[in-house]
């Protein structure tokens, strides 16, 4: 189908779903779209040949290659589902046939860039399917783990490594959420030396089927190249170790020794930051409608006795954080950071900051304001603590991740105004009201928000956020033909259905990458002057 006929046939279906049309035209109408999009795909898919799409395409392809080459190979990317997820879904869906969970693949990885040369050919590596609810969806993230250390479209300067991530992006119709997100704080973090994913995009091929543009980008651990904390020896059994830590929901459906709870100075209410001074209310983390968010040990750790100590620390942290915000009182560490204490020789503020590296706070709220993240109270948000003999002992916060339901795609700050990450927070399904505590329990002290003030007004005066608007632009204009075929491939944009619940009913009208592309940018520009009217110096 060529362009015009598909701007025709875009405009007809605007039309039948905004005119007083009778349904049953609107619906003969839409009928006759998703036809012709299904004409198209099946068009399309002959013509997804790949040795042609990788010599004309603009972005980097990535094929995928099984060893195994049997019928029920593609198996692996299309069948499992991560396995809490699937529990959920079954505790709710009557005769639910349990999906496996994901499993690697041996593979051989060939990656040609948008210049045409050839980076890596048929490099051995292990692909499985990756993520939560995710892991649901027609098109699915996966995780490459090379045998090899190896470099990959010199993402973070060319480091070498094993462990890579592809996001599927499947329910943003954008599909420029996460990268912006990440370019964003690439810039706020720098300064302090804190990690950020880098991230670029690719069309991907598996077994010679073209399987759509992805999000390439990092796996989130524990490296010298990326969250920079000292790695456990393997098998060693001492606390004198970096830790990287996951503020997580899904912290009970890990085994024994990954998962622990907090109680967030036993469940102390706290004011939410919406601009108004909290308009009266006070939120605690959890109740009796809502779930405990705890923690998940993202990194490798072999004893109980490092699992107690990390979780004794983030309980004592968030104590430290509260005493001195709520009570204006100072509590330190002991020298092995397994106790705290009150103490008169420091003021509650220099306590915080021998304990938090408060600047990366600041930038993780800056970063969450203006993401708007519907996952801010559940989950994907990271911080690290480094005992070794290198390490400061101090709560940083970093490695932001997970993106697509963010910046006005999900009903949280729609329209781009009003205070979120530090308000009260509203669970995914509407039923219970929380907070995050970490981005909560500062807001109200005036040197902290001094803090956010300049780091805001050093970001926005260096242009990070007209860099961002640049960057979409460009990437909706340059990768124009590729995000039409991957839509064409899996008509997530015009069907929707799946996830639309999910959506704003800007968002779910979306029925062109244009479209999603133009609502994401105006969103964000709205948002970012919200923001700069408060917090600009």
């Amino acid at each position: 189908m060529n362009k015009i006929k598909l701007c025709l046939l875009t405009v007809l279906m605007s039309i039948a779903m905004t005119s007083c049309a009778v349904k049953t035209e609107v619906s003969e109408v839409s009928s006759d779209i998703h036809q012709e999009i299904e004409n198209t795909e099946s068009t399309a898919q002959q013509a997804f040949d790949e040795e042609e799409i990788t010599a004309g395409s603009s972005m980097p392809v990535i094929s995928i290659t099984t060893i195994d080459k049997t019928d029920d190979v593609l198996d692996f990317v299309t069948e499992p589902v991560a396995p809490h997820v699937s529990e959920q879904i079954a505790s709710w869906t009557p005769n639910y046939k349990m999906p496996p969970a994901p499993y690697y693949e041996l593979c051989n990885i060939t990656i040609t860039d948008s210049d045409k040369t050839v980076l890596l050919e048929d490099v051995e590596a292990q692909v499985k399917v990756r993520g939560n609810w995710t892991t649901t969806y027609a098109k699915k993230p996966l995780r490459i783990k090379f045998t090899e250390k190896q470099s990959v479209l010199d993402l973070n300067g060319g480091a070498q490594m094993r462990n890579w991530v592809l996001l599927a992006e499947y329910k943003d119709g954008s599909m420029l959420r996460d990268k912006t997100v990440l370019y964003i704080a690439s810039e706020l973090f720098e300064e302090e030396g804190l990690y950020s994913a880098d991230a670029e995009f690719a069309e991907v091929f598996i077994n010679g089927e073209y399987w759509g543009v992805y999000l390439l980008t990092e796996q989130q651990q524990i490296n010298s190249n990326r969250v920079n904390v000292t790695e456990a020896p393997k098998d060693y059994q001492g606390t004198d170790i970096g830790y990287f830590l996951e503020f997580d929901g899904y912290f009970t459906s890990e085994d024994a020794l990954s998962g622990f709870a907090v109680d967030y100075a036993e469940n102390a209410p706290l004011v939410p930051f919406d601009g108004n001074g909290g308009s009266g209310k006070t939120i605690t983390c959890f109740s009796e409608k809502g779930k405990d968010t705890g923690f998940t040990i993202k990194s490798d750790i072999y004893s109980q006795a490092q699992h107690d100590f990390i979780a004794s620390y983030i309980n004592n942290v968030y104590r430290i954080m509260y005493y001195g915000a709520y009570e204006d009182k100072a509590y330190v560490f002991n020298d092995d950071c397994t106790e705290i204490s009150e103490t008169t020789e420091l003021t509650p503020q220099e306590a915080i900051e021998k304990a938090v590296n408060v600047n990366s706070l600041a930038d993780t709220y800056i970063l969450n304001e203006l993401a708007c993240d519907a996952d801010l109270y559940w989950s994907s948000f990271f911080m690290s603590a480094d005992f070794g003999a290198q390490g400061d002992k101090k709560l940083r916060f970093e490695a932001p991740w997970d993106f697509d339901s963010a910046m006005g795609n999900k009903d949280r700050c729609a329209d781009g105004t009003g205070f979120y990450a530090s308000n009260i927070l509203v669970d995914v399904n509407d039923t219970y009201e929380t907070v995050n505590p970490w981005l909560a329990v500062l807001m109200y002290e005036d040197w902290f928000c001094e803090i956010i003030k300049d780091r805001w007004t050093n970001a926005y005066d260096s242009g990070v956020f007209d860099r961002a608007y640049e960057m979409i632009e460009n990437d909706t204009a340059q990768y124009e033909a590729e995000l039409t075929r991957n839509y064409a491939k899996w008509d997530n944009l015009v069907n929707n259905k799946e996830f639309a619940s999910e959506l704003t009913r800007k968002s779910a009208r979306c029925k062109t990458h244009k479209e999603a592309s133009d609502l994401l940018l105006e969103w964000l520009k709205t948002r970012v002057e919200f923001i700069n009217e408060y917090w600009h110096e």
